[in-house]
């Protein structure tokens, strides 16, 4: 069957993007075929489409969505045709109205989530799951303790800062401007810090924490913030980055760990948290059970037709969105 999908055939900017018809066929052995109601939009996207994060070409691109399974390939059995669904997943291409994929990190979403809300969470509220449960400092976090989380204006700083909230945890987090600070401190965080008006946002962090540092950063900005997360960290503090929007951190020189106080970096990935069906059902339960008690909320700053994709890419490149966005393919 023809359906509609988003593709690109040589890297590039948003222009790039081109609807097109594709033919979906049956699942093979460990496959389901979805159909979907919603589709999410991730900064992931932007790395596949611009050529930072290379693929075969030409290449479909997203990596969430939501919706209905229409048929399952030998070998499922956690999800039958008529199922509601939501996934979080490689490889690419959930911009489109229906796909056949791997069925391991697909999972049956409850009645109570909406599937503009599942499609709009999966990436997002999974990292935020792995972060802040999984990727601790030396002897963990204990509620009060303060964490540092940049871009908590953002899709994942949201999700962020409620989850920090219901933690206990003290979240500091940053953004650029008073509006989005004004928005993270409503959701959830303890402080927020403009980075454009308090440029030395490391200061400002040892004067909240009484100039000891904060036991972890997350990090999603990359180039633009790794000094000055270094330098927010107290003694031993793990530097967890995720994700690189200004740019690829710059080479690291190894003593300067030490130098700053005996500190740890990593950078995880979702996708290696997810690799197997059990481990994104754990994850999983935990964020369905989190939204579904309103601890959580996912707040959807935009939705786009899957047409207007390209659209949507350089909102999301000029950092015009709060919270999340979602695609909608055209139904029936």
């Amino acid at each position: 069957m023809s359906e509609k999908v988003a593709v690109i055939e040589v890297p590039g900017g948003p222009e790039q993007l081109k609807i097109v018809d594709a033919q979906v066929g049956e699942p093979g052995p460990g496959e389901i075929r979805i159909r979907h109601a919603a589709c999410g939009l991730n900064y992931i996207d932007v790395y596949h489409r611009n050529g930072a994060y290379p693929l075969p070409l030409p290449a479909a691109l997203g990596m969430e969505g939501s919706g209905i399974v229409e048929a399952v390939g030998e070998g499922v059995t956690h999800l039958q045709p008529g199922d509601r669904a939501a996934y979080a997943s490689a490889p690419p291409g959930a911009y489109a109205t229906a796909r056949v994929m791997p069925a391991k990190a697909v999972l049956k979403l409850p009645d109570g989530i909406d599937f503009e809300t599942a499609a709009a969470m999966m990436i997002k509220g999974l990292t935020v799951q792995y972060l802040l449960r999984k990727t601790l400092p030396q002897g963990g976090l204990q509620p009060g303790d303060h964490v540092l989380f940049h871009a908590a204006a953002g899709g994942v700083g949201l999700i962020a800062c409620q989850w920090a909230r219901a933690l206990g945890l003290q979240l500091i987090g940053t953004a650029g401007s008073d509006e989005k600070c004004a928005l993270a401190l409503e959701h959830g965080a303890a402080h927020a810090i403009n980075y454009r008006r308090d440029t030395d946002f490391a200061a400002r962090v040892r004067e909240i924490t009484g100039g000891r540092g904060v036991k972890v950063v997350y990090d999603s900005v990359g180039a633009d913030t790794w000094e000055g997360s270094l330098n927010s960290l107290a003694p031993f503090g793990l530097l967890a980055s995720f994700g690189g929007a200004s740019g690829p951190v710059p080479p690291v020189n190894i003593g300067t760990l030490a130098t700053k106080g005996s500190l740890y970096v990593t950078r995880p990935t979702l996708f290696t948290h997810i690799a197997t069906r059990e481990g994104a059902q754990a994850m999983g339960d935990e964020l369905f059970a989190m939204v579904g008690s309103g601890q959580v909320r996912i707040r959807i700053d935009k939705r786009y037709a899957l047409a207007d994709v390209a659209q949507a890419h350089r909102d999301l490149e000029a950092r015009q969105l709060t919270g999340s966005a979602v695609l909608l393919p055209p139904q029936g």
